[in-house]
């Protein structure tokens, strides 16, 4: 059974997904691999994981929370949960390249692929690609747009650089 809420972000509506064992999935409104609606999942506000995931995102947002301890269940290859889990030990505030993921994924070398499942997180946030960059410190790539990745990451005290070094940089 998946269930679903939504939360009111200060960037935007945030869909929140949760099946039996845990979050499955956090998406901005319009964001890249935001799922549809289906006919058989139920809204609940009062299952456990996206109520936990509702404090804890309104803890975050409100500069009280650094970790997340919501259960979470992504769904997706071997590899992507890999990096996923690689994702969720980068420091709060904090930043590493796409080559730094791979090396910390066990995969050096493969600082595309490791960008490719980066893009296909769907724990955005609590699983904080944002926190992921270009060789050069630039911003790159977000499913749910750089402005989003900018604000996350200024609330966390991490530098963003300039827009003209997003439009220099490579893909990955």
């Amino acid at each position: 059974m998946r269930y679903y809420d939504l939360y009111e972000s200060p960037h935007g509506r945030i869909l929140l997904v949760a099946g039996d064992e845990g979050l499955t999935g956090v998406y901005f409104d319009g964001q890249k691999h935001h799922p549809r609606l289906e006919a058989g999942w139920r809204h609940d506000a009062r299952h456990a994981p996206l109520r936990q995931a509702k404090r804890e995102l309104a803890e975050y947002f409100g500069g009280e929370r650094r970790r997340f301890e919501t259960a979470l269940a992504p769904e997706g290859t071997p590899f992507q949960r890999t990096v996923w889990k690689a994702i969720s030990t980068v420091d709060f505030g904090a930043t590493i390249t796409y080559a730094e993921l791979a090396r910390r994924a066990g995969f050096p070398g493969s600082a595309r692929a490791a960008g490719a499942a980066t893009g296909r997180n769907p724990i955005g946030i609590i699983v904080p690609c944002h926190r992921i960059v270009g060789s050069n410190g630039s911003l790159t790539g977000y499913a749910g747009g750089l402005e989003k990745k900018r604000a996350l990451l200024a609330l966390e005290g991490a530098k963003a650089e300039s827009p003209t070094a997003d439009l220099l940089s490579a893909a990955y």
